[in-house]
């Protein structure tokens, strides 16, 4: 298993446990399935009141989608199929409170994680970038969840400079994407502070108050994700393609802003 849950049923907090350190917590078709299967679950399951997602090690906290992870596309621009598009609570129909604490690096597909929890909780290490310019790929779904939350000239720089600068948690503190920030090591046992405290209130209340914070953007949001699809099969290099550039990156070709 990737996804690691373990639930205090006393305080009705779970965490959920991205557990791929070796590959920087990288989300492949398995676990991609398994988080939406535990987020569903949530669901059904009144003992957890609220939730907290992390990664495990101190490397990374997400790098999105594995890059050796085998999706085969539909040949229509038309259409697309995004192994990530489910990986979120809000798209499983979760509006239990969901808070994302953060640890070393943070990029691309990790933004369906924190683009759709309550609030984020910051190590002062970690950093959060957009590789997907950089090997010839549209950034859609990433910045459509970033754009709820961050001012837009940072979700476009932060997208169109790609691999050649990362926002430090200092600058994403700045900016709103991040809500805390902690000494490093410290963002996991913070969120939980947070969500045990979220936990202790009545929980009908709670997630009415999810709900409306999120029905505020809602319909922006979701006619912007809409267009995702369409952007992505017209404008992603052929994978071939991409694998090249991303076989050239330099791992040291990056400045923190």
């Amino acid at each position: 298993m990737s996804v690691r849950v373990e639930t205090d049923k006393e305080s009705g907090v779970a965490v959920v446990t991205l557990d791929r350190p070796e590959r920087h917590n990288a989300i492949d078709l398995a676990t991609a399935d398994e988080l939406a299967a535990v987020w569903r679950g949530f669901r059904f399951d009144d003992s957890v009141r609220a939730v907290v997602i992390t990664g495990a090690g101190e490397r990374a906290f997400c790098t999105g989608i594995d890059r050796d992870a085998d999706v085969p596309q539909p040949h229509s621009p038309y259409s697309i199929d995004d192994p990530l598009v489910a990986v979120g609570p809000k798209a499983n129909d979760l509006w239990k409170p969901v808070v994302a604490a953060v640890n070393g690096m943070a990029c691309g597909g990790a933004f369906y994680l924190i683009g759709e929890s309550e609030f984020v909780v910051a190590d002062e290490s970690a950093t959060f970038f957009d590789p997907h310019t950089t090997y010839g790929m549209v950034s859609a779904y990433e910045t459509i969840h970033l754009a709820q939350r961050m001012p837009f000239g940072e979700v476009a720089r932060m997208a169109l400079m790609g691999t050649a600068e990362r926002i430090s948690a200092r600058r994403a503190h700045e900016t709103g994407l991040v809500s805390e920030l902690t000494a490093p090591g410290g963002a996991l046992a913070a969120s939980v502070r947070c969500a045990e405290t979220i936990a202790s209130y009545p929980t009908e209340a709670v997630q009415g108050t999810v709900r409306a914070v999120w029905a505020a953007k809602e319909a922006a949001r979701t006619q912007a994700l809409a267009h995702a699809p369409q952007l992505i099969a017209l404008g992603n290099l052929p994978p071939e393609r991409q694998a090249e550039l991303f076989s050239a990156r330099r791992p040291d070709g990056f400045r923190v802003r």
